[in-house]
């Protein structure tokens, strides 16, 4: 995986001499699905491209509830280990892996070489952060200013556009990511499945709407 090859088509236009620099510098790790890849509080020191797989980012509380954020996809680098490496300052979100990973780890100080040697890669700094504060905002969106059961059509139709029409995720899956309760997301999914919307298997759910 860790060639140029590879590397070009997940992530276009950067300079030849850059994917060099990436390929001989760069670690490529892989991360079983399920496990913790970024803790709250956590020192970042290198950031993530993501080669393969889904990470989930979410924020958690005190008491240990999650509220899903985004998901991070190959080709896509994770914003916050970029901000956090460039300050040296502590995550305050945390990220897990979904499926089984590979990512790509930079050290902090070819971050900040690359910035100011590489236009390619100032660009794709900015890119990143700008879709990521755009996925933020729409995550805001729902929470402010919309009703449980459309922050879940929303949620559900994002969890359709990552994995496919059949999505293998429970209901407190489900509740977990959006911090409410199981009970309140089974009621809105079941009136989902009546609507014809869904089909609810077990651990799982099937859309079915045009």
């Amino acid at each position: 995986m860790k060639d140029a090859a590879a590397l070009h088509k997940l992530f276009p236009d950067l300079e030849a001499a850059l994917y060099e620099e990436i390929m001989e510098y760069g670690e490529v790790k892989e991360v079983p699905g399920g496990s913790a890849m970024l803790k709250i509080g956590q020192t970042i020191r290198s950031t993530m491209l993501v080669l393969d797989g889904v990470i989930k980012l979410y924020q958690e509380d005190d008491e240990g509830n999650e509220f899903f954020i985004y998901h991070i996809h190959p080709g896509q680098a994770c914003a916050v280990s970029m901000v956090c490496t460039y300050q040296q300052e502590k995550s305050q979100v945390a990220a897990k892996a979904i499926t089984d990973v590979t990512v790509l780890t930079v050290p902090l100080q070819y971050m900040e070489k690359w910035l100011s040697q590489y236009k390619s890669w100032h660009y794709f700094v900015i890119k990143t952060y700008r879709a990521r504060y755009e996925e933020l905002l729409r995550t805001i969106n729902e929470i402010a200013f919309k009703n449980m059961d459309e922050r879940l059509e929303f949620y559900l139709k994002g969890q359709v556009k990552q994995f496919g029409s059949k999505v293998k995720l429970s209901h407190q899956d489900i509740a977990t990511d959006l911090n409410s309760s199981r009970e309140v997301i089974s009621r809105l999914m079941k009136k989902m499945e009546k609507n014809g919307w869904i089909i609810i298997n077990r651990n799982s759910f099937e859309w079915i709407r045009d």
